[in-house]
């Protein structure tokens, strides 16, 4: 395997931001990235003239603006060097940072704002097309929750299922969200594995407590050279040292195994080329829009045998102070999901705890974090859009 562009260190994450995320705050897209870009300037004392990029997730608050990265960029007074706006979903979080890693590489631009804002609770903009409006909505499969319901359906009968594994994933997840003061106020009650078990049903054998809440909220970070970082002072840095990604993982197959994703292929990827095993890894932080959707990772990255996912789950602490850390903020599903900006919420909440800010939800000596992320779920087959990063301190 090739060397990973990352591995040097010589590109680093030195700040952090994140908006507390609402349902129904009545803020617009613009707004809320202003709130974040106000938190990294404090944190790095830098201001608009000193950053020359910005990467943006698509925000289905604002889907139908084709000029949404250059109006946001004047909106916050940046004149950009370089701008990229990623649509795929979830993983356009991690995505960015890859992207803005070989952009400042390449000398398009020295410092760059990773920025994730988005209010579809406040305003839906959206229009799926393609599959959506042509094999889903005729038959009343309602969006992500009628494709996941089907997707375990078919785990469960390859499988078997324990549904008290899904339920201790939910109830350490909630445990997160419970000590994070950005989470949805709502989301900030303890819930059992019995309540987990009894919620209503959305999509058999999909649960209420299985699934995110569409929220309004905004995440991000402030990247450059390391050697810039440590000309400025910028103590606090973070290292992506690998990432994979790949879209539309065995699409060529009329029948694929539906319970198959991308992260067969980027997690054990990402791994590899950072030098760890899945034993190795202090936190793990999984892009997280149904709990489902995390076991199949703890598979497909490594750390569960196939088919044993939510076994491993029931098994496992999963804690601040357990044997696998995971989204230990409570991640989108006991947070919310601050739309297509969802995928920072996983990725910010790795980087808080890598530079020590976790407060009474820190991972004690955390040394690296996976991440992943997930983009769109297709019609007969797993996420579109699959991808996974190794993070270092």
């Amino acid at each position: 395997m090739a060397k990973s562009f990352l591995a040097d260190k010589d590109i680093c994450i030195v700040a952090y931001g994140e908006t507390k995320i609402e349902r129904r705050g009545g803020r617009s897209a613009y707004e809320i990235a202003a709130e974040v870009a106000e938190q990294l300037y404090k944190k790095t004392k830098l201001g608009p003239s000193d950053v020359d990029g910005v990467t943006f997730c698509v925000p289905l608050s604002e889907c139908s603006n084709p000029f949404w990265s250059g109006y946001a960029t004047e909106y916050l007074g940046i004149s950009a060097r370089w701008l990229q706006t990623s649509d795929i979903g979830g993983a356009s979080a991690i995505g960015n940072v890859a992207r803005a890693a070989m952009a400042i590489k390449s000398g398009l631009c020295e410092t760059v704002m990773i920025m994730g804002a988005d209010a579809p609770s406040t305003q839906w903009r959206a229009y799926y097309g393609s599959y959506r409006n042509e094999f889903w909505d005729p038959v009343g499969v309602q969006g992500p929750p009628g494709a996941f319901g089907l997707l375990m359906n078919r785990y469960e009968h390859q499988y078997g299922l324990d549904f008290t594994g899904l339920g201790a994933l939910a109830v350490a997840q909630r445990n997160g969200a419970i000590k994070n003061k950005n989470a949805y106020e709502k989301l900030r009650q303890k819930i059992t594995v019995d309540d987990y078990i009894n919620s209503r049903q959305v999509s058999s054998p999909l649960r209420l407590l299985d699934s995110v809440m569409w929220c309004d909220g905004g995440n991000g970070l402030m990247m450059m050279k390391t050697s810039r970082a440590k000309k400025l002072g910028l103590t606090d840095r973070v290292y992506p040292i690998s990432y994979d990604e790949i879209s539309n993982f065995d699409c060529a197959n009329q029948t694929a195994d539906i319970t198959k994703t991308g992260h067969s292929i980027t997690g054990p990827s990402a791994l590899k080329q950072a030098k760890l095993k899945p034993k190795d890894v202090d936190m793990f932080h999984p892009y997280d829009d149904f709990l489902f959707a995390v076991m199949l990772k703890t598979e497909q990255c490594g750390f569960a045998k196939e088919g044993q996912g939510s076994q491993f789950l029931r098994d496992t602490d999963l804690g601040p102070k357990g044997d696998l850390p995971l989204n230990t903020g409570g991640g989108q599903i006991s947070c919310g999901q601050p739309g297509l900006a969802g995928g920072g919420v996983n990725l910010v909440e790795a980087v808080r705890q890598l530079m020590g800010d976790g407060g009474r939800r820190q991972v004690p000596n955390a040394r690296n974090a996976l991440v992943t992320g997930i983009g769109v779920i297709p019609y007969g087959r797993n996420w579109g859009s699959a991808n996974a990063m190794v993070l270092v301190n």
